[in-house]
């Protein structure tokens, strides 16, 4: 059986616009029918890769391939990828079907093949009762639906969005985001997908590739990127996290973290001896009374709690800095145990498996949003 070939893949790809390098040797592979995200800050380099991948910028270096072919010199509708912009470029005196319908004209369907897809991909997107209807006279979220529809149409092999929800409200970029799964996995076309918001990119996405100046930081999936990260960027752009800097020594064949503070907590098995970075998930944290502890676990002082709906925020000071507790809120045992009154010491402690051992950043060089 021959190998599967990538979708899409880079090959130390690097786009400079003068002395400013937008996109800095970057290597990557995209596989067919993923839903593949890059995240990152304003200026970290994804929108250029999309607009690389799409023909829209030229690479000033390396190499593309699409479907195994080299395409660096192709122009946009050569390559077999079709784009959803945020403004959704729909022509405001067609019909949603007229809009459907543009690009299979240009590519000289027959009659009967447009009017199939067209109904076809409008039933795909729950748009088939406006297919008569101006787009103008459609509300956001159903225009996004019919941009969606006129890409898909042509039956790319990769399918470009950049920020298509960020131009939609809370509730209405929620329910798209729901949509946007629901299609791709009806499809299966490779879906690249740019955005800065975390959620998102977490909700939707096979894996995510975080950016930073133009370099790819990590790629993997939406778990192995939220508990996993490799440095404290990534985590510290996904979702909130607690960082305690201290030293990984080995004491009695076992890993163990030494804070700041002097204190001692379990460190997981293989994280390498010498100066590190600890990084914590707030939900993964827990805190009680003093000495309420199942196991190991360092002082603090409770020093607020904030009620935020489906979990108490409560801020701890510890010898090693603030910790920050996601209390979630349920019916058990842990939702229900005592927190501690404001002001009083109190015992901190997590499991150790859900802890990652990163190398130790230096400070303020954690914002990766300086090109």
């Amino acid at each position: 059986m021959p190998e599967s070939r990538p979708a899409i893949e880079l090959i130390d790809a690097t786009k400079r616009y003068g002395d400013v390098v937008a996109l800095d040797s970057v290597s990557l592979q995209i596989q067919p029918g993923e839903f593949f995200c890059l995240l990152g800050p304003s200026g970290c380099g994804k929108t250029t890769t999309l607009n690389l991948i799409g023909g829209f910028l030229p690479l000033s270096s390396g190499e593309l391939r699409i479907e195994g072919r080299r395409v660096n010199d192709l122009p946009p509708h050569k390559r077999n990828v079709n784009t959803v912009f945020q403004n959704y470029a729909l022509f405001p005196h067609m019909t949603v079907a007229e809009n459907v319908a543009f690009g299979l004209k240009m590519e000289k369907l027959g009659r009967d093949e447009i009017r199939r897809r067209v109904g076809e991909y409008l039933d795909l997107v729950g748009l088939s009762q406006y297919a008569g209807r101006s787009s103008s006279q459609l509300s956001g979220g159903q225009q996004q639906r019919v941009a969606l529809a006129r890409a898909l149409a042509k039956r790319p092999a990769v399918l470009l969005l950049d920020e298509p929800l960020g131009a939609l409200d809370l509730k209405l970029r929620h329910h798209m985001q729901l949509e946007l799964g629901r299609i791709h996995r009806q499809v299966g076309t490779t879906f690249v997908f740019v955005t800065h918001d975390q959620e998102e990119a977490l909700s939707m996405s096979t894996r995510i590739a975080v950016m930073s100046g133009g370099h790819v930081v990590q790629v993997g999936t939406p778990q192995e990127i939220y508990y996993r990260p490799v440095d404290r960027f990534a985590a510290d752009f996904i979702g909130e996290s607690n960082f305690l800097d201290g030293v990984v020594v080995r004491e009695d064949g076992r890993c163990a973290f030494v804070l700041e503070g002097g204190e001692r907590m379990p460190a997981p098995e293989g994280a390498q001896v010498g100066p590190a970075t600890l990084m914590l998930r707030p939900e993964s944290v827990a805190v009680g009374p003093l000495g309420s502890a199942p196991g190991p676990a360092i002082k603090g002082r409770v020093e607020g709690a904030a009620f935020m709906g489906n979990h108490t925020r409560v801020t701890v000071s510890t010898a090693a800095g603030a910790l920050v507790v996601h209390r979630l809120h349920g019916s058990g045992a842990a939702a229900l145990a005592p927190i501690g009154q404001l002001g009083e010491e109190a015992s901190v402690w997590w499991a150790t498996g859900e802890s990652t051992v990163m190398a130790r950043a230096e400070r303020g060089a954690t914002d990766g949003s300086d090109t």
